[in-house]
C-alpha cells in the first residue's frame, strides 16, 4: 500500500507540473506571492458571498440536529503562531468522553490524528466532511491572513513532531484551505505519506502549482474520493 501511495504522489507530481531543480529568481517569487496573496483575499471574498446560501442552511441543520455550538474551533499553528481554524462543528458534543472510553480508538487517533470510522461524527457530520462542507468557514481565516486558499496541510502542535527536520519548512508558510495532499490523496494514504506530501509541495511551491490545485479540488471533492 506504501510502495503504491508513493508512486500516486509522483504521479501527481507531474499532474500537477512540480518542477525539478529549478530555482526561480527572488523577484519572480516575490511577485508570485504578491499574487497569491491577491487571490486568497479575493477569491476567499467572492467564495463567502457566492456560498452564502450554503452557510445559512448547514448552520441551520447543525443546530436542528445537535444544538450548538455551530463553529468548532480547532487550535493550530501557523506562520504567526497558533490560531483557532474554524470549522463546521461534525462531531458530538461530548465527544471527548466517547473517544476516552475506548482505549483502540483513542490509541489509533493518537498515531493517525484521523479515525476512519468515528463514532464522535454525527450523520450530519459525516455528510458535511464528505464533501468538504465543514472546511468551509475557514474561508473566514484566510480573510484574516492566517490561512491560503492553498498551502501545506492544517495541522495541531502536537503533530509538528512528524515533520522532524521539516518542522521550519512548515511554518514558513500559511496552512492551505485545500492543498497538495487534498488532491491527491486526502485520507487514502498513511500519515508519513501525507508528510512526503507536504514537503513536495513547499519544496516546489510556484503559482501555476497552487493554480492546478485549485482547479483539480471541486472535482476530487466531488468524487469524495478518500474522504471521512
Amino acid at each position: 500500500m506504501l510502495t503504491s501511495n508513493r508512486e500516486s504522489i509522483l504521479r501527481s507530481n507531474s499532474a500537477l507540473g512540480c518542477p525539478r531543480n529549478i530555482s526561480p529568481s527572488p523577484r519572480s517569487l516575490r511577485l508570485q506571492f504578491i499574487l497569491k496573496n491577491c487571490i486568497d483575499l479575493l477569491g476567499a471574498a467572492a467564495l463567502v458571498v457566492a456560498l452564502l446560501p450554503v452557510f445559512i442552511l448547514t448552520t441551520m441543520l447543525v443546530y436542528f440536529e445537535d444544538g450548538a455550538p455551530i463553529i468548532y474551533r480547532r487550535r493550530v499553528v501557523g506562520v504567526a503562531g497558533e490560531f483557532d481554524a474554524f470549522k463546521f462543528r461534525t462531531m458530538r458534543t461530548k465527544a471527548d468522553s466517547i473517544l476516552a472510553c475506548n482505549p483502540v480508538l483513542l490509541a489509533e487517533c493518537q498515531r493517525n490524528f484521523k479515525l476512519s470510522n468515528d463514532p464522535r461524527v454525527t450523520r450530519l457530520g459525516a455528510c458535511l466532511r464528505r464533501f468538504s462542507i465543514d472546511e468551509l468557514p475557514q474561508l473566514f481565516n484566510v480573510l484574516q491572513g492566517q490561512m491560503s486558499l492553498v498551502g501545506p496541510r492544517m495541522i495541531t502542535a502536537p503533530e509538528l513532531d512528524k515533520y522532524g527536520a521539516h518542522k521550519q519548512l512548515l511554518l514558513s508558510v500559511k496552512p492551505g484551505l485545500t492543498g497538495y495532499w487534498q488532491v491527491c490523496g486526502r485520507q487514502n494514504v498513511s500519515y508519513d505519506d501525507r508528510v512526503r506530501m507536504d514537503v513536495q509541495y513547499l519544496n516546489n511551491w510556484s503559482l501555476g502549482i497552487d493554480l492546478a490545485i485549485l482547479i483539480r479540488t471541486p472535482l476530487k471533492v466531488l468524487k469524495m474520493e478518500g474522504a471521512f
